[in-house]
């Protein structure tokens, strides 16, 4: 009977993460259309989607009854939510963007998703600790994957560019900072609080470099508002929303593994509608990463909480 009765939510969970997790890599590949086809900058874009959202995700909140404007009281977590928003939230979405602007999303999202593995060597020398047997596999799995997502078995040329290697590179150490840094302040305050936040600091921070009048050279059409809304609503908002409902109804390491679905949709959709290339070694290389965070997966819980913080990115 309570089998029965658990079944539905389950079900409705499974929905809510794939779901989600599928809207973050197609939002990548939208992003890619807009760099390459549109003329919109990285800059630009990043600043327009973590203000919109940042503001989406407090009104949200507040209707949940969260009292988003509580967490400015605290003295202690002033600057640490300063400094998580610019240069963590701020660091990890600049970076994610600039490195699908300079190659494709597919490679950058799956650049991105080696995060887990620097969280836990962070975590192994900070406690020196001994590695273990899990984490051996996953650092090597990580390191052939990587090779052969660039390379594609051949170490002759690159198949995307080093700039794009460099930032996808930097997006995953950047989303490992972020995803530390923002633990503690996910201790006393709602996900959607801290990211919201997070989103607003950053984007308005971004001001600063990137104005919105510095957009004379973008193509302007209704499919690029689409796109635009696509990225920052469905690719963001609607996306981060059902992952975390998803927790109401699965454990935060189910949420974790199942939203691997996020390089999946993203290397479908850069062949689909980008028509990128994606070799053969480039398959098993991309597979050798995602594998790593099942690897991992089998840790002690302390482990298991860090990945299922590090899917609350977006």
């Amino acid at each position: 009977m309570e089998l029965a009765q658990k079944m539905p939510n389950r079900v409705k969970g499974f929905i809510m993460v794939i779901t989600g997790s599928a809207l973050w890599g197609l939002s990548g590949t939208a992003a890619q259309i807009l760099f390459q086809e549109k003329h919109i900058t990285a800059e630009w874009l990043v600043m327009v989607r973590m203000i919109i959202s940042g503001i989406g995700l407090l009104i949200v909140s507040a209707l949940k009854g969260f009292k988003p404007q509580s967490i400015w009281a605290d003295k202690k977590q002033r600057i640490h939510l300063l400094t998580f928003g610019i240069i963590g939230m701020l660091g990890v979405q600049y970076t994610y963007f600039a490195s699908i602007a300079t190659g494709n999303a597919a490679t950058a999202t799956l650049l991105q998703y080696l995060a887990p593995v620097y969280i836990v060597l962070y975590t192994i020398l900070k406690e020196k600790t001994k590695p273990s047997k899990e984490v051996w596999l996953a650092v090597l799995l990580a390191l052939i994957g990587t090779f052969l997502l660039i390379t594609n078995g051949s170490i002759e040329g690159l198949q995307v560019s080093f700039v794009s290697i460099i930032w996808g590179v930097l997006s995953g150490i950047a989303l490992a900072f972020y995803t530390l840094s923002s633990a503690q302040l996910l201790k006393k305050w709602h996900s959607m609080v801290v990211v919201g936040w997070g989103m607003l600091i950053g984007g308005t921070s971004m001001t600063l470099i990137t104005f919105p009048a510095t957009v004379s050279n973008i193509v302007w059409g209704i499919d690029t508002w689409l796109l635009i809304l696509f990225v920052v609503f469905f690719g963001t908002l609607l996306a981060f929303w059902l992952f975390v409902e998803s927790i109401r109804h699965l454990s935060p390491t189910e949420s974790s593994l199942l939203s691997s679905v996020e390089p999946l949709s993203a290397v479908i959709a850069s062949i689909v509608f980008l028509n990128v290339t994606f070799g053969l070694f480039q398959a098993i290389g991309g597979l050798c990463i995602i594998l790593t965070v099942f690897v991992l997966s089998l840790k002690k819980e302390t482990a298991k909480s860090n990945f299922a913080v590090f899917r609350k990115k977006k």
